[in-house]
């Protein structure tokens, strides 16, 4: 191998990772500030949370008034005993109904809505804390694999260093073939591997783009968590049985499914309902105008259904059991997750601590070898196996302090504390609960939402 290449290899990394430290570092606190803003999951997500907000309007009207006004006008042509007329006439109308009673059935519609608005925010709160975590891995993974290629860059050099002693020692008398061409065989392995850092640090900054929104800028390996982590497992497992939005949706779908079984229930009950008209019709033939007016009251009361009635009682009986079984299968999930993330933060510092360490002995024994080398007591062989322990143990280090941290956003996330407002984001929090409160409003017919 060449110099060019040693030179190309400083080109390709200085473009791919020492172009960005020219530009505005960014923080991962601004990182996650971003994808809070950008991304589209979110801004989805908190559609959602309107729309099931409009159901609630939309059952309330169930025994709301409900008033009409008509008007038509007609023109005939008519032939009787030879004449024919052609009478002009027109009419007008207004009409009301609205329900008096239906056995608290639309009660419990609107319960209804209300409790699946409920699914929908607490599923906002989960995408965010979904999203906020693989934005917070990617944005990890990256100054992961930008400090592989700048390691990786440096083994190419320090192995094409050794290639030239080598053959220097070579052509001296001093060294031998077998030498030179570990040396050359260690840097092909070098440069492939230093390849496919490069590789894997474009795959990571593809992953940046797409959940914080733009390309990553001079990223770095560090986070204030600021006493957000649990102090314990079990603190960590009553906040995630307090706070976590997949227990706390599953117990709403659970009040959604209670008032499924009242409605179906209701069913069975009488309808009672109000029904008024008032109007006129005017015969522009004849000039004449009748006025009219009605007013009723209807009862309907269900005998028999072919059986309809009584399987609706029964499948919402057995929505609800399984949404009991659901509140306590999503508990579950979510304390397993807490054990996991917990065991990975202390298993983190854990290897951490070993990685340094082995670091530190690695590059005492690298120099050292080198010494004996110059001195005839070491071979080239020996040199190259340890520097690519020095890497395995640097490699190991970067390892084990990314995944650390991603460790830690796992755990904040499976106690339900990876929130904006827990992270403490420069951002609008964004909950649709001000969009849900104003559909509450029934004369919003008459006016346009616009939060």
């Amino acid at each position: 191998m060449t110099r060019k290449f040693l030179s190309k290899t400083y080109i390709a990394a200085f473009f791919l990772v020492a172009v960005s430290s020219v530009a505005k570092a960014e923080t991962l606190q601004e990182a996650l500030e971003a994808t809070y803003v950008n991304n589209p999951q979110i801004a989805a997500a908190l559609l959602s949370v309107k729309a099931s907000a409009e159901d609630i309007a939309i059952r309330k009207a169930g025994k709301l008034p409900s008033i009409n006004a008509s008007a038509d006008l007609s023109h005939s042509w008519v032939a009787s005993s030879g004449v024919v007329s052609t009478p002009v006439s027109g009419s007008i109308g207004l009409s009301y109904s609205q329900v008096l009673f239906d056995n608290l059935r639309t009660d419990a519609q609107v319960e209804q809505a209300r409790a699946y608005t409920e699914v929908a925010s607490h599923s906002l709160r989960n995408s965010i804390q979904n999203v906020l975590l693989s934005a917070a891995t990617s944005y990890l993974d990256v100054v992961r694999e930008t400090k592989f290629v700048q390691l990786r860059a440096d083994n190419v050099a320090f192995y094409q260093a050794q290639v030239r002693s080598a053959k220097d020692r070579l052509q001296i008398g001093t060294g031998t073939k077998t030498s030179v061409a570990q040396a050359e065989t260690r840097l092909a392995q070098g440069i492939a591997s230093y390849k496919s850092a490069i590789n894997n640090l474009k795959s990571a900054q593809a992953s940046y783009q797409r959940w914080v929104g733009h390309k990553p800028q001079n990223l770095s390996l560090s986070y204030d968590f600021a006493g957000l982590l649990p102090r314990s497992m079990d603190d960590a497992q009553n906040q995630a049985d307090r706070l976590h939005p997949a227990i706390l949706s599953a117990k709403a779908q659970l009040r959604a499914a209670q008032s499924a079984s009242d409605v179906a229930k209701a069913a069975f009950g009488p309808t009672l309902q109000l029904i008024g008209n008032i109007g006129g019709s005017h015969s522009f033939t004849t000039g004449t105008t009748t006025p009219s007016a009605t007013v009723k009251i209807s009862l309907n009361v269900p005998i028999y259904q072919g059986g309809a009635m009584g399987a609706s009682v029964r499948k919402a009986n057995l929505n609800q059991i399984k949404s009991e079984i659901d509140v306590l299968n999503a508990r579950d999930q979510v304390r397993a997750a807490v054990v996991s993330s917990w065991s990975g933060v202390q298993n983190g510092q854990a290897q951490i601590d070993a990685a340094r360490s082995a670091v530190y002995s690695s590059n005492q024994v690298l120099q050292g070898v080198i010494e004996e080398r110059n001195v005839g007591q070491k071979t080239t062989l020996d040199v190259l196996n340890a520097r690519a322990e020095l890497t395995s143990a640097r490699e190991a280090e970067i390892s084990a302090t990314t995944s650390k941290l991603v460790a830690s956003f796992s755990l904040l996330s499976a106690s339900g504390r990876l929130s904006a407002s827990d992270l403490g984001l420069r951002v609008e929090v964004r909950t649709g609960a001000g969009y849900a409160k104003k559909v509450e409003d029934v004369w919003q017919d008459l006016r346009a939402l616009t939060n």
